[in-house]
């Protein structure tokens, strides 16, 4: 944060929401588009698990098999599973009712923004089917398993 755009901004901002970065480098390029990152928040969420994503714009590669081995093995652990044909891991989650699903959809999401990430998803009243594959490199990749990790630690917060 830089500018003095960002900065009045931030202070306008600062008792709605944390936020976590802004981009404008002068008021009206702050006024033309949305330069704040907002985290989501959650009551049974520690912050340190959000706040380690990177901002958008880092290369990603796919997943090595070193890599397959030991933190792709820790998600399968956790009831996702690999989908044939396709380099890709599904988990269909199972909610309360279709607020709560909703609810943790709008979590996931503002975070996928953030990690300019976006999952494969569908739902249906209460059931949140979600497939993850990082389409620029054909494949996993480390984001596929953050956004996974992300997406276990919200579900067992809202189960409680």
């Amino acid at each position: 944060m830089t500018s003095a755009a960002c900065r009045i901004a931030a202070g306008n901002l600062a008792r709605k929401a944390r936020f976590i970065e802004c981009n404008a480098q002068s008021s009206s390029e702050y006024r033309s588009r949305s330069n704040f990152h907002f985290l989501p928040t959650h009551r049974n969420l520690n912050s340190s698990s959000l706040t380690a994503v990177k901002v958008k714009g880092k290369m990603h590669t796919k997943l090595t098999p070193e890599e397959r081995n030991t933190t792709l093995a820790a998600i399968l652990g956790k009831g996702w599973s690999l989908v044939e044909n396709r380099d890709a891991i599904y988990k269909e989650f199972l909610f309360k009712d279709f607020n709560q699903a909703f609810g943790f959809m709008s979590r996931v999401a503002l975070l996928a923004e953030k990690m300019d990430h976006h999952p494969e998803w569908f739902n249906v009243y209460n059931k949140v089917q979600v497939t993850l594959s990082s389409h620029d490199v054909s494949g996993l990749s480390g984001r596929d398993v953050k956004l996974a990790n992300f997406m276990e630690e919200l579900f067992r917060g809202i189960q409680q």
